[in-house]
Formats: C-alpha cells, sequence, structure tokens
C-alpha cells in the first residue's frame, strides 16, 4: 500500500493556526462568560462554552467534508445557495419571522436554535463572485460588466443586511468584494470609483440614523461619552490597558463581570488583553497572520482561476472580519459589532467561518480531494513509470541496452 501523500505547508499552517484559535477560544469564552452567567443565576457557568463546543463540533464537521470533496458541487450549487441566502434576509425583514434582540432583527430561528442569515450570504457571495469573475475573464476589463452580476448582487445583499441594521457585516462584504475584484485584475482607477461611490453611500446611511450617528461622534473621542454611548469602547480600553504586557493571568480579569458588555462575543479581545496582556494580543494576531500567509501562498498556488479567487476571497473574508473586529475593540474604529473569528462565541459566524476553512484547505490541498480514479484502471502516469522500471530492471539484466543486429545473430546462433 502506497503511503499517504503528505499535505504541503500551506495546508498544515491553515489547520494549525485553526486548531489553535479554536482551543483559544473554547478557554477565553468561558473565561468571559463564566462569572457573570454564575452570578446572574444562569447555570454552573459553562452555558457559553457548550454553545461553543457544540456549533464548534458541527463546524469542524462541515470544515472536514468540504475539505476533502470537490469543488466541482460547491461551485454548481453555488446560484442556489444565493438564492436562499437572499430568501432568508427577506424573511428576517418580516415581523413575525425575524426576531429582534438588542434593537436588530438579524436572526431566524426559535427559542435557542438561531441563525443569523447574513452569516450565510457573506460565504455565498464570495462562491458567487468567484463563479462570475473565473467563468468570464474579460469582465474584469470594463466597469459596466461588473455592475450586474458582481456589483449588483452584492449591493442588493449589502442594502438587504443594512437594513436589519447590521454595518459591521455590510463592511466585511464590501472590503472581501474589493478584495476578490484587486485580485481578478479590475483597474485601481475603476475600483476606486466604485469605493468612493460606496464609501459616501455608507456614510449617508451612517448619518441618517440617530444611534449611528452618535457611535461616530463618540469613536471620535469616547471618553467624552463614557457613561452613555461610549460606554463599551472606554470599558475595552480599561481592560486592554490593566493587562499590562503579561496580562493579570487566566480568569482574573474584572472588566468582564457587569463592565464589559458582550465580553464573549465582539469584545472578547478586550477580555484577552486584560488576562493574556500585549503577549496574548500579539499571539492571536500572530495566528491571523499565519492564515493571511497560507491563504494568499494557497492563491498563488492553486490550479484554475476559480480556484485561485476562491482561496482569495475566503482568506479576504477572514482577515477582513479580524482586522474589523481588532480595530474596533482598540478604538481605531467605530464600533460595529463584528464578531472575532474562531474565537467569539457565536453560532452561524462559527460554523460559515469553519465551512470557509474547509473550502479553503481544499484549494490547499492542491486539489487533489476533487480528483477522482477510475476502479480497475490504472492512471497513464503510473502505468508509465512502471513500464520505465521494468525497462530498467531489463537493461540492468542484459548488462545494457540491446541493438537490433545483436539480437538477430543471437537467435541465429540458437
Amino acid at each position: 500500500m502506497s503511503r499517504r501523500r503528505e499535505q504541503p505547508l500551506e495546508h498544515r499552517l491553515l489547520l494549525t493556526a485553526t486548531f489553535c484559535l479554536l482551543a483559544g477560544g473554547a478557554v477565553m469564552v468561558y473565561s468571559a462568560s463564566s462569572a457573570r452567567t454564575l452570578l446572574e443565576g444562569q447555570g454552573d457557568g459553562t452555558m457559553y462554552l457548550v454553545k461553543y463546543l457544540a456549533y464548534g463540533s458541527i463546524g469542524l464537521v462541515a470544515m472536514h467534508l468540504l475539505s476533502r470533496h470537490g469543488l466541482e458541487s460547491v461551485r454548481r450549487y453555488t446560484p442556489w445557495l444565493v438564492a436562499a441566502a437572499f430568501i432568508l434576509l427577506l424573511l428576517v425583514l418580516i415581523p413575525g419571522f425575524g426576531l429582534r434582540i438588542n434593537g436588530a432583527r438579524r436572526w431566524l430561528g426559535v427559542g435557542p436554535l438561531q441563525f443569523q442569515p447574513s452569516e450565510i450570504m457573506k460565504i455565498a457571495l464570495v462562491l458567487h463572485a468567484a463563479a462570475v469573475l473565473s467563468a468570464r475573464p474579460k469582465i474584469t476589463r470594463n466597469l459596466k460588466l461588473i455592475v450586474g452580476p458582481i456589483l449588483g448582487v452584492g449591493g442588493a445583499a449589502v442594502l438587504l443586511i443594512m437594513a436589519q441594521p447590521d454595518l459591521g457585516t455590510s463592511l466585511v462584504i464590501c472590503f472581501t468584494m474589493a478584495a476578490m475584484l484587486v485580485a481578478a485584475g479590475v483597474p485601481m482607477r475603476q475600483l476606486g470609483l466604485v469605493a468612493g461611490v460606496g464609501a459616501l453611500l455608507i456614510l449617508l446611511f451612517a448619518l441618517f440614523e440617530p444611534y449611528r450617528r452618535a457611535r461616530l461622534t463618540s469613536f471620535m473621542n469616547p471618553w467624552d461619552h463614557a457613561g452613555t454611548i461610549g460606554f463599551q469602547s472606554v470599558q475595552g480600553q480599561i481592560a486592554l490597558g490593566s493587562g499590562g504586557f503579561f496580562g493579570l493571568g487566566p480568569g482574573q480579569s474584572v472588566q468582564k463581570i457587569f463592565y464589559l458588555p458582550e465580553a464573549h462575543t465582539d469584545f472578547i479581545l478586550a477580555v484577552i488583553g486584560e488576562e493574556l496582556g500585549v503577549a496574548g494580543v500579539c499571539g492571536l494576531l500572530f495566528l491571523y497572520g499565519m492564515i493571511g500567509y497560507a491563504g494568499l501562498r494557497t492563491a498563488k498556488n492553486a490550479k484554475g482561476v476559480y480556484a485561485k479567487l476562491l482561496a482569495g476571497g475566503l482568506t479576504s473574508l477572514i482577515l477582513c472580519q479580524a482586522l474589523l473586529n481588532v480595530y474596533a475593540v482598540l478604538g481605531l474604529a467605530p464600533l460595529t459589532g463584528v464578531p472575532l473569528p474562531f474565537v467569539s462565541s457565536g453560532s452561524t459566524s462559527l460554523i460559515v467561518l469553519l465551512c470557509s476553512m474547509g473550502l479553503l484547505l481544499n484549494i490547499a490541498g492542491g486539489g487533489s480531494a476533487h480528483l477522482r480514479t477510475i476502479p480497475g484502471r490504472p492512471r497513464r502516469d503510473e502505468d508509465s513509470r512502471r513500464r520505465a522500471a521494468e525497462d530498467r530492471d531489463r537493461r540492468r539484466r542484459d548488462g545494457g541496452p540491446r541493438r537490433a543486429g545483436d539480437r538477430g545473430r543471437g537467435r541465429a546462433a540458437g
């Protein structure tokens, strides 16, 4: 039996970084949520940890399946996934279907079983853009050709998501689509025009809503609004500053107890900074850097335009979401409510990101997961190698290659 083929370096880096982030995420979710849930009388403090492990297990199974099966079926069912994501986004906005939590209508489900359709739309748009851009290579030369299949579909999805309202997910989608268009070769002048129009629309959308306008105001100087709209940002900065270089120690955070809202989801980085310090934050950023390095190398070495664009889009999706969360917690960007990939507690986001990693691992494996061989028929390269080995053995026995004349004289002498 042949030995199992060793996976490329990119595949091993992606897998290592993902498992390290998941392990650290489980520890930090428990640390950030256990004390508060105990004090509030919500069980033994393991509620969010169990939820994280349950959804993480589902995501790991999906990641394993997607990493071993071919991309052909994924590409074939992409239009159906995009259509289903649009239908779910429309259902969210219908009263009686969508669940309103903390003033936003972003979820579907019953009781504890809830999911966020906007997370499904993120990966659906990446798959859609990769399929369209790879099927029509000349589409990137003219901005008018991109408007319908790429900007039109993406813009409609962003409008539905912003109506929930969910500005953070909308920004992640915009940044990811921009990165894919750059990778596809869209001229920077045309892309800059689209980016300028999109930035103006997002700014107007933020200014028209009072609470979004207040968030922008508090972002400029959150300490002037420490008791109102800037409370979460200020508490996050206090947590980061209290940790120092090596932190207060695992489980020793003070801000996570009734001070820091959403400590186990959007602001889990602040708890990491308080308990593990600058060293812990740098270690976390190093793991995301591993994903970025391995993902871009995967895109460079991928077989085919579709695989290249898909690998670049999935890597951009993970990194854009991570950077937006980090910037918001550090006070370098307005609060957007985007979870930290693979670390924050969340159901749909964790599963979707692990599915994205599964597709990325598939591509990083060199495409071997979707190459099929016909049973009972040896492949052409194996057959040629076998014949070459037999020729070498025959020449070794005969003492070298025999000429046609020698072969004839040998028969005559016999």
